[in-house]
């Protein structure tokens, strides 16, 4: 498994130069930041799932990912590739459900019908005239779109971390088992 991990992550030296997160220094030096075993990878994972539902692009996810990992010490490599999961394909599906999980527990989608169709010609108006309707729109989709990323990304490391522990614990059983039997096929 660390064979196949090693082959696709990138060097040490190539993270420790990347701009964004350089400026970490001496923090990156930490042996479990690159260490490949069970605790730091799945503790990469979560990191690397919640860094990925953070708003922005990939820079500011990659440096949150290793504002995680340096605080946790967990893997780095992992959490900055895991947070690829957010991408262009995946990010609307991702904030649908965000929203509608944050609008479940905040009650936040009830009254959004009470608001006007955000149209596109809007903004050719004059700034006193969609300024107050875009400040509804965020007022009241941005409490549930918000608490719903913090829960889904929550809930998502959550499930990432405790995967990653049981499937690596079956792995390494089911290797033992599979050594013992080469080496007593007699039993």
């Amino acid at each position: 498994m660390r064979k196949l991990f090693k082959k696709y992550l990138p060097s040490h030296e190539s993270i420790r130069q990347n701009r964004f997160v350089n400026f970490f220094g001496t923090l990156l030096y930490h042996h479990n930041l690159w260490h490949l075993h069970r605790r730091s990878v799945a503790g990469g994972v979560a990191a690397g799932l919640f860094a990925g539902l953070i708003p922005g692009s990939n820079p500011v996810q990659f440096f949150f990912a290793t504002l995680f990992s340096v605080i946790f010490k967990v893997n780095l490599p992992i959490a900055a590739f895991v947070t690829l999961y957010s991408n262009p394909f995946t990010i609307v599906p991702l904030y649908l459900a965000a929203y509608t999980l944050g609008g479940w527990v905040t009650g936040g989608t009830r009254n959004s019908g009470s608001l006007p169709p955000l149209e596109l010609g809007l903004l050719d108006k004059n700034l006193s005239e969609w300024i107050p309707v875009l400040t509804d729109y965020l007022v009241t989709f941005g409490k549930p779109l918000i608490t719903g990323l913090f829960l889904l990304a929550s809930l998502l490391s959550i499930t990432g971390y405790f995967t990653v522990r049981i499937l690596w614990r079956y792995y390494v059983v089911h290797a033992w088992h599979k050594r013992a039997k080469r080496h007593h096929p007699d039993k």
